[in-house]
């Protein structure tokens, strides 16, 4: 092969596997496409709150899909999969409100930046971390603690 052809040949190879991997990403979807055990969880989950729109994704190799909402003033985002089952709640807590340890903890992990928003990591009806979104200039970040306000293994 020549230089020119294995080029052409190694730039195709790279654009299919980004293409396989951007159709990971998550896609706006229509309530009436949800799975109907999806969408019987979706309307338990978004009583009394406003739903912003579904979304369905590929996360570690597995379908999933979120409905995103405003409850009480604050963000609520539900992972379901398609059996129905809740994988996982990300909800907006006010920064005041955090235990003492993870408020520090999350400051800590933000430095000198602004923490712009907090949520609550909850999975099997368990908080198992706490993730601030950081505004440090013009970039963002997100960084995570524990239930504790401690560091964790892996991020949740």
């Amino acid at each position: 092969m020549t230089p020119t052809r294995t080029t052409v040949a190694v730039l195709s190879v790279l654009f299919l596997i980004f293409a396989a991997n951007a159709q990971e990403h998550e896609k706006r979807v229509k309530k009436s496409d949800l799975p109907a055990a999806v969408q019987r969880t979706a309307d338990e989950q978004s009583k009394g709150a406003t739903v912003r729109g579904y979304t369905q994704e590929t996360e570690e190799g597995k379908l999933e899909y979120e409905v995103e909402m405003t409850f009480n003033g604050h963000s609520k985002d539900v992972s379901i999969d398609p059996a129905g089952n809740i994988l996982e709640v990300e909800e907006g807590v006010a920064l005041d409100a955090l235990p003492t340890a993870v408020r520090e903890g999350l400051q800590k992990k933000a430095g000198a930046g602004k923490i712009t928003k907090v949520e609550s990591i909850t999975k099997q009806g368990k908080i198992v971390a706490y993730e601030a979104h950081i505004l440090t200039g013009t970039k963002r970040s997100e960084a995570q603690v524990g239930p504790e306000g401690k560091a964790l293994d892996h991020e949740e």
